[in-house]
């Protein structure tokens, strides 16, 4: 990993691998993990690309901005591009997953013309995830966790204890125990620090997505359609993320497919990662 800054006092540690002239791939990391979440996939993919996979702005040794503000999504989606000025890169392809196939969402909304090709995995778009919340009682049921971090209650104990007994309050052991013991021991001793657990929460406190309590007969707006071509895969037992966060894709992708997983959960990545790095070479191949 090496320091890279992007101005404005924004510092990511960044992992930087394959040949600097193959066409470039930057991952996004998701809630509550870091860049090795794409382990596998940078393993299979950097003889051919250059895989570039930041510990995003509150994570690992990343700056970690005390404002909530800091992390509001237009925040977090100028690091990418920021990241990839720094490094010399123009276009690329953009992988995310969970909080980070989020920003990749926005990121491709905000300058399509920088990225060539966009691939998801257990992210919902936001748009469509709203519209979602604001007609399911299923989502926000599960999405309940996204209230219990907003929560100013559980500061205390973020401070005191970091964020592992609140991750096991609610979401239990089940991801943990799958994961492979050396990262599994690498996670928990990052989320020890408080300060690191306070910036994590930023992102859920600064999302401007809402989690009604009844229904909201309000249409949600959708962006133009992505011009890029769109791969999206999707572990099938996501217990978060319901499988309805697949419907209405085709309204902001004019080049869509989707890869579904079958006996896969929200941690794709690492839970299925030679499914999901079949999946992703093929997609990038194509172009």
């Amino acid at each position: 990993m090496t320091s890279v800054a992007l101005g404005g006092g924004i510092t990511l540690e960044v992992a930087d691998t394959g040949p600097r002239d193959a066409p470039a791939v930057i991952f996004l990391h998701g809630f509550p993990e870091s860049a090795r979440a794409w382990r596998h996939q940078i393993a299979h993919l950097s003889p051919q690309y250059r895989c570039i996979a930041p510990d995003q702005r509150g994570y690992g040794a990343s700056s970690r901005p005390a404002q909530v503000e800091a992390y509001t999504p237009d925040a977090l989606v100028g690091d990418v591009f920021a990241l990839a000025d720094a490094l010399g890169v123009e276009r690329f392809a953009l992988v995310g997953h969970d909080w980070g196939g989020v920003v990749a969402w926005m990121a491709a909304h905000t300058a399509p013309e920088r990225i060539t090709r966009l691939a998801i995995a257990n992210a919902p778009h936001p748009a469509l995830f709203q519209r979602l919340l604001n007609t399911s009682a299923d989502q926000r049921r599960a999405a309940a966790y996204i209230t219990a971090l907003r929560d100013p209650a559980i500061d205390e104990e973020l401070a005191a204890h970091g964020l592992t007994p609140t991750l096991l309050r609610l979401f239990g052991k089940g991801a943990l125990a799958a994961m492979e013991p050396e990262e599994r021991n690498l996670l928990l001793a990052r989320w020890q620090d408080g300060e690191a657990a306070r910036a994590m929460v930023n992102w859920y406190r600064a999302s401007p997505i809402v989690v009604p309590e009844a229904d909201v007969p309000v249409a949600q707006p959708l962006p133009a359609p992505l011009p890029m071509p769109v791969q999206v895969s999707w572990g099938m037992e996501d217990r978060e993320l319901l499988l309805a966060c697949l419907d209405g894709l085709e309204e902001v992708c004019t080049d869509l497919r989707i890869a579904r997983l079958e006996g896969v959960g929200h941690f794709s990545p690492w839970l299925a990662g030679e499914q999901v790095s079949r999946v992703l070479q093929g997609f990038l191949e194509q172009g």
